[in-house]
This record gives C-alpha cells, sequence and structure tokens, in this order.
C-alpha cells in the first residue's frame, strides 16, 4: 500500500524532498549514500519515488545533511520563526564558532549557564 497525498505518493514526495536538501548542499547522491552510510543504489532509488525509507534511515540522511527529521518535513517555503532560523544558522557552524558562540552567549547571561 502506497500513501498518497495530492496525487503523489509519500515516497515521491520523501525522494524529492532529500533531492532538495542534498542539491542545496551541491552533494552527489554517491557523496551523501557515504555520508549516511546507506549504499548509493537505495538512496537513489529512494530519491526516484522507487522504494520506501525507514525512519532510522531518514534519520541518518538528514543528519548527513544537517536537517532534524521535524524540519526535513516542514512545508518549504513556510514561514521560519526567529528560533528556528537561530537554530538552522548555529548548525552550520564549525565546533570552533559554536564553542565561541556559547562563550558568547554566557557572557551576554552573565556568565550563568543553564543547568
Amino acid at each position: 500500500m502506497v500513501i498518497e497525498k495530492g496525487g503523489e505518493s509519500i515516497f515521491m514526495e520523501i525522494g524529492k524532498r532529500i533531492v532538495t536538501l542534498r542539491e542545496k548542499k551541491d552533494w552527489t547522491t554517491n557523496r551523501l549514500a557515504n555520508a549516511c552510510g546507506l549504499s548509493q543504489s537505495f538512496l537513489r532509488a529512494v530519491e526516484l519515488g522507487e522504494k520506501g525509507i525507514s525512519v532510522e534511515s531518514l534519520s541518518l540522511v538528514c543528519d548527513a545533511l544537517g536537517v532534524s527529521l521535524r524540519d526535513f518535513f516542514d512545508e518549504p517555503g513556510g514561514e521560519e520563526t526567529p528560533e528556528d532560523k537561530l537554530i538552522r544558522r548555529v548548525r552550520e557552524l564549525t565546533a570552533r564558532q559554536k564553542g565561541s558562540l556559547l562563550q558568547f552567549l554566557d557572557a551576554m547571561a552573565g556568565g550563568k549557564s543553564p543547568k
């Protein structure tokens, strides 16, 4: 049984979303497959809507692409809250930049870090 949404299978929608996010990073299918530990042939079949993907495997794909499962399923073009924008921008930082940001935020909070 294939679930449909707006005349298109959910497999197709998930595949298209993966392609969109992958291309946004300028990655090939092979690079994404290597980054998330899935085979290139399986990932390509998912992108084409030929195969479904488990939540566990989709989570690996999302981690490799730097998006949460929640963000993956958010409607593209939806209104982004300030918190969403902040979280998205923090995810784009290097580990060193994240450390500097944390020091800055601690200083802004008067040296008090949350418990």
